[in-house]
């Protein structure tokens, strides 16, 4: 008896996450490396679905899909932890979009604004600054924010980088820091290098981390560079599982992945 999601542990100390339930046997995706697997070896169940911290202590961190800090700053300190599969809200729930989210840009507020609880696709051919974008408009929020002395002014942001480099991760957050944004700012990195379990789940933990100031009374962007990336993992990782693939060997339902994180 194991539960759709629900995170596992093996006898190494590696976690994973249950994806696949049959009659027989249990699909399970490793979130680290399975060199220390063997057949036979043990499996425990958590009992619980795959969670991740949330809260202020974020802020100004670095971490992976997981929410563990990367940045070597230590511990988090008091947190709350939070599921990273929640139900969008129904569409009767939600506001409609009547609040402009500032992005400091002049051609993107004066041509085609934002709106605080809309989704905005940035699209473009490769090195075309669609990443410079995203960080312009996290870092221009510490001109916003410092004008700001309520916490339900300010605008947090979630920076969720999907199988980039390491070092073009760190360079980005080199950049928020360097404009003294970071410390209203999550990033949450599942760099290239990272098994492709984690960079499916990095944008789920990033929509959770930003639901948590929704919830609360703030505002939140979430940013997701990009979900391309995460499209390549979860086909990996569904070929793996034997689930049948459609075009492109993409499984049928690559879309409800992505509409998922963006409906929340």
């Amino acid at each position: 008896e194991i539960q759709a999601g629900e995170m596992v542990e093996f006898a190494s100390g590696v976690k994973g996450i249950a994806l696949n339930l049959e009659n027989e046997n249990v699909g399970i995706v490793v979130f680290g490396s399975d060199t220390a697997i063997k057949e036979g070896s043990l499996v425990k169940r958590t009992g619980s679905i795959v969670s991740v911290p949330v809260g202020k202590a974020m802020l100004g961190r670095v971490v992976d899909a997981l929410g563990v800090p990367i940045d070597g700053k230590g511990a988090l300190s008091e947190h709350l932890l939070r599921r990273v599969e929640a139900k969008a809200p129904g569409i009767i729930e939600r506001k409609s979009v009547h609040e402009p989210m500032q992005t400091g840009l002049k051609a993107v507020d004066s041509l085609v604004p934002i709106g605080r609880g809309q989704r905005e696709l940035i699209i473009g051919d490769r090195q075309t600054g669609k990443t410079a974008i995203a960080i312009d408009i996290i870092s221009n929020q510490k001109r916003m924010n410092s004008k700001s002395k309520a916490d339900s002014d300010k605008l947090y942001c979630v920076y969720v980088a999907i199988g980039q480099k390491r070092s073009t991760v760190a360079q980005l957050v080199q950049i928020i820091s360097e404009a003294d944004a970071l410390e209203y700012s999550i990033a949450v990195a599942a760099t290239a290098s990272d098994p492709a379990p984690l960079q499916f789940l990095a944008p789920y933990s990033g929509c959770a981390m930003g639901e948590y100031f929704r919830d609360n009374g703030m505002h939140a962007l979430i940013i997701y560079d990009d979900l391309s990336k995460q499209a390549v993992a979860y086909r990996q990782m569904s070929l793996l599982l034997r689930r049948p693939p459609g075009r492109e060997a993409f499984p049928g339902d690559v879309f409800y992945l992505h509409s998922r994180p963006s409906e929340r």
